[in-house]
């Protein structure tokens, strides 16, 4: 019996350890700037991060008879530094990219003869003053300290590719991989006692294999009096994700607790949708019949507002409409600065708000004092504006004696950018305070008069939503919607323009930081047409005024508006030509088929026209240009690319028959059901159509033919459909199925387009199950990457992108019939 047992504990161990939902779980999710995930599948397990990676902690704890059990993130740590990084300050380094001779990690090695530069070594100057173009640096930085550290010594280092460390001259680190934030190695022994009063130095060696480069390093001692008293973690015992909610069932000892993450995003309430507050919710109740006395502490990092950690940040707690607030935001304010990838907001204002009948507690504190709020019995003495770098804010709320009966509270997180993006050289407010006479604090005060309707909004809407993806693709299907949900809307942001039109601009998360890129617009667009054709009308309006006002002046469409924030016209280094306005075309008539009518498209006729001129001449064997799968590299002769040319002259046909316009209509119509026919002959390779016209021993996926299947166009007979998809069965890989022969990486916002060819459930479940496989497999603990490899589930790069709206293809498909 004891064996058995055994057997099934181990058995249940490993079932709670294969209990993942997602690669990660949303917790707030607004925008692009305003987003934090957890990145295991216990919330108090990791600190809770940005979608970029970077650390933005929440921290949430229960106090129950004076024990202090966590719930939510892992406590910040915080550090003293001794050698700054460049994040935090830049200082002098030597370097030399030729391999030295002699000892030239020790203290009195002569390295005059380097050459002399400062910062990070890397080859972006954005973030690197010392550049480093070669495969091999080494790099030497001298420092002095007035007396031996008694502290923990960390080494903080972030390092594109390899890194070997030395201090004064003994190895302190050697990892042969890519470290893409910085991290805290602690150094033991082997670092506290190499480090001496006087001149020392850090020596660094660091090889680049391929692509960009980095190289930076400091070291720091953790700051004493953080584990004052003993924080016991609390045990989850349950999760639910749905599309707007992240639910969380914990035991803290004689206490139960649920605390759940809901960042309203319906669709069919812009002013909802576009309010920057996110309800973090906890029910509270004892579990063993008795009473207890139970104070429950939420923090949120000012992390949360800037860029880097070591940015100065002004906080300050006040009351207003019934609400008590802590605000914080960066002292510098530089609005609209920042563009590129890798980048956080470093300015506007982060709140956190509850009911002032909640008689919380609120303060401001350096990280490493955060929790002693919770066990203090002393009055907050807490000034009401106070600076510094890294501080937390902190609300203690306390519940007084705690019974069977269940208590239920609410802490609002909002965020105030105060302007979103410039757009042609206006800077554009936030659509909910678009004409400029809306505050936060108007928008958190009806946010609590909300709360339990939009809680009741939201857990209506995500059971009908999961509801209507079982029926239209089963259970695993229903699954990745709900994975996709938040992240494919938060990766927009809502404004107005000038005009008064509406913009939903995405950012293209870790692939190059574009804002408003077309081809990613097409993938995302099936959910915002399911629910909101508006919104995919935000995500063209600005491609259309980029042309129509001149901006953009060639004959076919723009691939993107710039670099997000700043959306002032395409940065992209080329064209997309038969991409881009394929995508244009197919997605105006898309709406044009969502709304049953093609007012949409009429408004912009002449520039359909132009981009379909342009179709009809050169999309059918397309030159050597890219496509959305732009990693992928040129090709000429595409001939899923060629099938996006012939479907968007379809949808173009079917648009000027919709508006009256016959002989267009007739024209186009019997156009692309020549081009389609003539694709089937130059493209069929036998049992499968090729990836290109010219070379037979290939094969790809023609996800583009899904828009013929939806827009009910009748282009390509079932026949192409049916070919496709039985090749397809035949070439899947543990995870997907691969995108074309040349790779075995995959893109899975176009595997469920493939699918969506399927005639019959089966099928379609079948192509569709490996990629849930991936989503819950995967190592890569990030917001679910579209682009990964089939054979190992590892993401290539891209994270958190709008793009996995595409899921959505199948209930979008059932509801057009």
């Amino acid at each position: 019996m004891k064996n058995l047992f055994l057997i099934v504990l181990f058995i249940n161990s490993i079932v709670l350890a294969q209990e993942r939902k997602a690669p990660a779980y949303p917790l707030v999710t607004h925008d692009p700037y305003f987003s934090i995930w957890s990145t295991s599948d216990t919330l108090n397990a990791v600190t809770t991060r940005h979608w970029t990676g970077t650390e933005q902690s929440l921290t949430g704890a229960v106090s129950v008879d004076g024990k202090v059990y966590s719930f939510l993130g892992k406590q910040e740590r915080a550090y003293t530094t001794i050698l700054p990084a460049s994040d935090e300050k830049v200082l002098p380094v030597s370097y030399t990219s030729n391999e030295p001779a002699g000892d030239w990690t020790a203290v009195n090695f002569d390295d005059s003869q380097w050459k002399a530069a400062s910062g990070a070594a890397g080859s972006n100057p954005v973030d690197a003053n010392t550049p480093w173009d070669r495969k091999d640096i080494w790099i030497r930085r001298a420092f002095n300290i007035s007396k031996q550290s008694n502290g923990r010594l960390f080494l903080k280092i972030r390092h594109d590719d390899y890194a070997t460390v030395y201090l004064n001259g003994r190895q302190i680190y050697n990892v042969q991989k890519f470290v893409g934030k910085y991290t805290y190695v602690p150094l033991g022994g082997n670092g506290i006692n190499s480090l001496k009063p006087g001149k020392n130095i850090l020596a660094i060696h660091a090889v680049n294999d391929g692509g960009p480069s980095f190289v930076d390093a400091g070291l720091a001692t953790e700051q004493e009096g953080q584990d004052a008293f003993k924080i016991i973690p609390a045990r989850q015992k349950s999760f639910e994700l749905t599309a707007t909610q992240s639910i969380y069932k914990f035991t803290c000892g004689t206490v139960d607790l649920t605390v759940a993450f809901t960042s309203p995003l319906l669709m069919n309430n812009l002013n909802l949708l576009s309010r920057p507050v996110s309800y973090i919710s906890t029910t509270v109740n004892a579990n063993d019949g008795k009473t207890h006395n139970v104070k429950i502490y939420f923090g949120a990092s000012t992390r949360l507002a800037t860029h880097t950690p070591y940015q100065q940040v002004k906080a300050q707690k006040y009351q207003s409409a019934g609400l008590s607030i802590l605000k914080a935001g960066t002292v510098e304010q530089p609005v609209l600065k920042k563009t590129g990838d890798d980048v956080r907001i470093d300015w506007g204002y982060m709140y956190v708000a509850v009911p002032s009948e909640y008689k919380s507690v609120q303060s401001v504190t350096a990280s490493g004092a955060a929790l002693k709020s919770l066990v203090s019995s002393s009055s907050n003495t807490t000034a009401s504006l106070i600076k510094g770098e890294g501080l937390m804010l902190n609300t203690v709320i306390p519940l007084g004696n705690v019974n069977s009966k269940v208590q239920e509270q609410f802490i609002m997180l909002g965020y105030d950018d105060l302007y979103s993006v410039q757009y042609f050289n206006n800077n554009l407010r936030p659509w909910w305070n678009n004409e400029g006479t809306e505050t936060m604090e108007s928008q958190l005060t009806t946010a609590a008069k909300e709360y339990r309707s939009a809680m009741q909004q939201c857990t209506a809407f995500d059971r009908e939503l999961y509801t209507d993806a079982v029926k239209s693709g089963g259970e695993t299907y229903a699954k990745l919607c709900v994975i996709a949900y938040r992240q494919a809307i938060s990766a927009h942001k809502l404004v107005k323009s000038k005009d008064n039109e509406i913009l939903f601009l995405s950012k293209e998360n870790f692939s190059n930081g574009s804002i408003g890129t077309v081809d990613v617009t097409y993938p995302s667009a099936p959910l915002f047409l399911l629910y909101n054709p508006d919104l995919l009308k935000g995500m063209l309006n600005g491609i259309f005024h980029y042309s129509e006002s001149g901006k953009w002046n060639k004959d076919y469409a723009a691939h993107d508006l710039g670099t997000y924030p700043i959306a002032n016209g395409q940065t992209y280094g080329g064209d997309m030509p038969v991409e881009e306005s394929g995508n244009m075309l197919i997605l105006t008539a898309a709406i044009a088929k969502a709304e049953n009518n093609a007012e949409y498209a009429k408004e912009h006729w002449k520039t359909l026209t132009t981009w379909a001129e342009y179709l009809s001449n050169e999309g059918f064997d397309p030159a050597n240009q890219l496509s959305t799968d732009d990693f992928a590299g040129h090709l000429a002769r595409n001939a899923n690319l060629s099938v996006k040319a012939i479907v968007a002259l379809g949808g173009y046909g079917m648009l000027a028959d919709m508006l009256g316009y016959k002989d267009v209509a007739v024209k186009y119509t019997a156009m692309a059901k020549d081009m389609a026919k003539r694709w089937m002959v130059i493209a069929d390779a036998g049992d499968h159509y090729a990836l290109t016209f010219n070379d037979k021993n290939t094969w790809s996926q023609k996800y583009n033919l899904v828009w013929d299947k939806v827009l009910k166009l009748g282009l390509f007979p079932k026949e192409v459909y049916n070919k496709e998809v039985k090749f397809y069965l035949t070439k899947q890989n543990q995870y997907g199925l691969p995108l074309d022969s040349r790779k075995t990486y995959t893109k899975s916002d176009w595997i469920l387009w493939s699918a969506t060819l399927a005639d019959n459930r089966n099928d379609f479940e079948s192509l569709i199950a490996p990629v849930y496989k991936y989503a819950i497999e995967t190592p890569d603990r990030v917001p679910l990457s579209d682009w990964h490899e089939t054979k190992d589930a590892k993401r290539q790069n891209f994270t958190a992108r709008s793009v996995v709206g595409a899921f959505y293809i199948k209930m979008l498909e059932d509801k057009l019939k």
